[in-house]
């Protein structure tokens, strides 16, 4: 927290008590809430035939099932209409190449939460690398970020009874060998950082008692997090501690021999090892050894010649006023980068040899969103690609580094009818002048009257970047219909490197709720839409960013769907996981920057007297991110000061918002029943 002057109290918030996730009062008022919402929409003429088909989609055996691959064989977790909770299965490459595979099952949920009472939902795998025969399964109760850890015998398919397990906690787990883990969780009072998660990694060897860990590291309790890991690759070997200062700030050590020691990078920078390598990605700019190395740079060195005091590094990367790096996956011998170059993707392959790297173009047609990762990074130069677009379902290839070939693997169905959709780039003026740009999707023979059904979609912060990419739910419940969807590339997100992210932050958040209100006028402008068609949506930041948006140009919109989202940004930081963002929003209790909070914080700027549109606001009662306090009280106020407002909130889901897909589809059926009706599509289709 700033040591800065607090600002003066607020009046006392009548609606504390939902805060009480659990609480009596709390969980009738939401029962109260659902009840009316689902009695509206629900009785929606298209609502069931919607909730039906979207629920198809979600089961559909034709998904493409995504694999990861340890010890020579590809893991997938899915679910199905038969399988709601999942099941956890394996094969061999060749297998997987068929069209229908062979699996082995490992472990099914749905059993296993029948059989041991629980709630369960799939948390993912942490491996033994690298090729152990073990591995530790998380699982949450209900969908939340707080797991418990199981070991998992991969040989003998099962849960070992003496093995590792951690109880509930948003715990960091890491193996540094078959009997020992760096553990950080909830270890008792003082032990998780004001965030909520671990502030102290300890060494826990088999046999011994939790209490009994080893201590490794203690970050402050002001941090956000502490966490440890092994890098296994057979040669450089090596184990590093990392302290996580703030959401964009972190040291990273070097355990050796007992010793940490620090890993030269400037402190907003990621950097990581790659076999004899360090290599740093470039948050803003250094200057380091006589050279001065820019914002969003991608940097190498020989990593011991680094760790001893070494300046000379190779440029890997260079931004541009149009390009960024999106992403970077490590091969046997080559780093692959996913650069964005107007948002749109290309793959740049770079290889060392002969003390020098050597880049080159992957050679790919223009073909939409494009994402990369290795099919064993320790032991293979394979990498899967993935490929997909607003109207074309993804397909999975698998490829080599240093070749171009692609070999296809799965494709997925097209869900919806995108036959004469076309997708348009645009470019809105912000109020400062900024060009900030956004996609429509819309059908060639939509005619450019001013009156289409849009939605405008937003995100715009923590460098997330949108990028064109298949929405089966949106396009089978809006585009297939004759609506428009609108994504938004607006200041906060990532799409041209850390420049444009930062651009929003603290202070400058206006800057992105100017750039989204900014394409909401240029769609009116360009005759694509009017105020009475058009609604927005977003969530999480991108539900701060609509609530934000719907409390200062309210004329704008018909329909708000606000989901999962932070409203109250007074109180955010003491609620769940809401301190580790101060980075990106800063602190209420610095009064400096309490006042630039407060002008856009929802909560506190949503006003009785003024009209504003219809509003859906989206929660789930188990997500342990995004208190569902926020989504709450908002609801709760506005519909004191008379506004037409729904509530959903389901009651598992986490901060994804559902917990299967049944949930799945029926908390998209409400949404897009919601903005069918509000926006007119009915009467337009």
């Amino acid at each position: 927290m700033s040591s800065a002057t607090p600002p003066a109290p607020i009046p006392d918030d009548p609606y504390l008590w939902l805060e009480e996730v659990d609480g009596a009062r709390a969980r009738a008022w939401v029962e109260g809430r659902n009840r009316v919402t689902e009695s509206e929409l629900e009785a929606q003429p298209r609502y069931a035939a919607l909730r039906e088909r979207l629920r198809a989609i979600l089961d559909s055996n034709e998904k493409i099932p995504y694999a990861r691959c340890h010890g020579g064989l590809l893991y997938n977790f899915w679910r199905d209409a038969v399988h709601a909770r999942g099941i956890w299965r394996r094969t061999t490459l060749d297998e997987y190449r068929k069209a229908a595979p062979g699996w082995e099952l490992l472990l099914d949920l749905d059993r296993l939460a029948r059989e041991e009472g629980e709630n369960w939902v799939w948390g993912g795998v942490t491996w033994l690398e690298p090729e152990g025969g073990r591995c530790l399964v998380s699982l949450s109760r209900g969908g939340g970020d707080a797991h418990v850890v199981r070991e998992f015998d991969l040989t003998e398919r099962r849960f070992l009874p003496d093995g590792f397990v951690l109880p509930e906690a948003k715990s960091d787990v890491a193996w540094i060998d078959r009997d020992t883990l760096f553990v950080g969780t909830d270890f008792g009072p003082g032990s998780l950082t004001d965030s909520g998660y671990p502030r102290i990694v300890k060494r826990w060897r088999r046999g011994t008692a939790l209490a009994h860990a080893e201590t490794v590291y203690e970050a402050r309790q002001d941090d956000l997090s502490a966490s440890a890991w092994v890098d296994a690759t057979p040669g450089f070997e090596r184990a590093f501690v990392q302290r996580q200062i703030g959401f964009y700030s972190s040291e990273l050590l070097l355990l050796r021999d007992g010793r940490l020691l620090k890993v030269p990078k400037p402190e907003d920078a990621n950097a990581f090892a790659v076999r004899d390598q360090l290599v740093i990605e470039l948050r803003s700019r250094w200057e380091v050894g006589g050279t001065t190395y820019p914002q969003g740079a991608l940097l190498a060195a020989d990593f011991e010649a680094a760790l001893s005091g070494a300046t000379v590094f190779d440029t890997l990367f260079l931004p541009s006023p149009a390009t960024s790096l999106d992403g970077l996956s490590v091969t046997r011998d080559a780093l692959l980068l996913t650069v964005l170059d107007k948002v749109r993707n290309r793959i740049v392959e770079l290889r060392r040899a002969d003390g020098r790297w050597r880049a080159r173009d992957v050679a790919l047609p223009d073909m939409g969103a494009l994402d990369t990762w290795a099919y064993d990074r320790i032991a293979s130069d394979r990498y899967f690609l993935t490929v997909n677009g607003f109207t074309e379902p993804s397909t999975l290839y698998l490829m080599n580094a240093g070749a171009d070939a692609r070999e296809p693997l799965k494709s997925m169905p097209a869900f919806f009818d995108a036959e004469g959709l076309q997708v348009h780039q645009f470019e809105a003026q912000s109020k400062d002048g900024t060009r900030v740009p956004y996609f429509a999707v819309m059908h060639r023979d939509t005619r450019i009257d001013g009156d289409n059904p849009t939605v405008l979609y937003g995100y715009g912060g923590f460098e997330v970047s949108l990028k064109p990419s298949y929405g089966a739910i949106s396009g089978a419940a809006w585009l297939e219909s004759g609506g428009v969807y609108v994504v938004a590339n607006i200041r906060g997100g990532g799409e041209f490197g850390p420049g444009w992210h930062q651009a929003a932050l603290k202070a400058n958040r206006q800057r992105a709720f100017d750039d989204f209100i900014a394409v909401a006028e240029d769609l009116i402008a360009r005759k694509i839409t009017n105020a009475r068609r058009l609604g927005i949506m977003g969530g999480s930041n991108g539900g701060l960013l609509v609530g934000a948006v719907l409390t200062q140009r309210p004329e704008l919109f018909n329909a708000v769907v606000c989901q999962v989202p932070l409203l109250d940004m007074r109180r955010y930081h003491l609620l769940l996981a809401g301190a580790s963002w101060m980075s990106e929003y800063g602190d209420p209790d610095d009064s400096a920057e309490w006042s630039a909070i407060a002008r856009y914080s929802p909560y506190h700027q949503v006003r009785a007297g003024r009209r504003y549109p219809r509003v859906l606001l989206t929660t789930s009662t188990r997500d342990d991110r995004v208190h569902p306090g926020h989504a709450r009280k908002m609801a709760a106020r506005m519909l004191e000061q008379g506004h037409d407002v729904l509530y959903w909130e389901n009651l598992e889901g986490g901060h994804a918002g559902a917990a299967d897909n049944a949930q799945t589809a029926r908390m998209w059926a409400l949404t897009w029943t919601f903005l069918q009706h509000q926006l007119g599509k009915d009467h337009a289709a």
